[in-house]
């Protein structure tokens, strides 16, 4: 699973309690370093929300609120900004055709670009390539990302649905193989022949 990251895998950093700026001037053991983090997958962050998504705490509305408010000031913002842009073509006196075609184009790009952030907050893309030839489209069509951001946040973190599948999966199938795993092998009393 690419978002879940292992516990032992997380960095100490300098100046950490008991880590190598420790006043004895000695590393911590590895035990008290597992006790600090705990063990098995942890929750990907979510831009906007880090972790707040997975018990819904420090803040999580608040923020939803403000993805919610700040993707809508954003939406409206760029609104202006295409409208000055369709103003000059008018200044320009490009004719009725081109001014038809870059309205039509936005309005094609942004139906697009929303579909497609609405598709990848519940679902990874199937084909990460194509996914990626799309960003230019997206971009033109930022619009409709923005929108497709600010009605998802009434309902959830953007991508939280995803995210929490994954997490837990991750958990199940680290709970599972932790579980085969009790005990000490080489402890264990070999069969006495007969």
């Amino acid at each position: 699973m690419a978002g879940a990251v292992n516990g032992a895998d997380a960095p100490s950093g300098a100046g950490a309690p008991g880590g190598a700026d420790a006043p004895s001037g000695k590393a911590a053991p590895a035990a008290s370093a597992a006790a600090a983090s705990p063990a098995g997958p942890q929750p990907e962050p979510i831009r906007f929300f880090g972790t707040t998504w997975v018990d819904h705490d420090n803040g999580y509305g608040l923020r939803r609120a403000g993805a919610a408010i700040g993707s809508l000031a954003a939406a409206v913002a760029a609104c202006f900004v295409l409208r000055f842009a369709y103003e000059g073509l008018q200044i320009a006196n490009t004719g009725g055709f081109v001014n038809v075609m870059i309205v039509v184009m936005f309005a094609i790009c942004s139906a697009l670009a929303f579909r497609k952030t609405w598709e990848g907050f519940s679902t990874r893309p199937a084909d990460p390539d194509a996914d990626r030839s799309l960003q230019g489209l997206k971009a033109i069509g930022f619009i409709g990302s923005l929108l497709a951001y600010f009605f998802r946040t009434f309902t959830e973190a953007p991508g939280e649905a995803l995210h929490r599948t994954e997490f837990e999966a991750a958990r199940t199938q680290y709970e599972r193989r932790r579980g085969t795993r009790t005990g000490n092998p080489a402890a264990r009393r070999k069969p006495k022949r007969k």
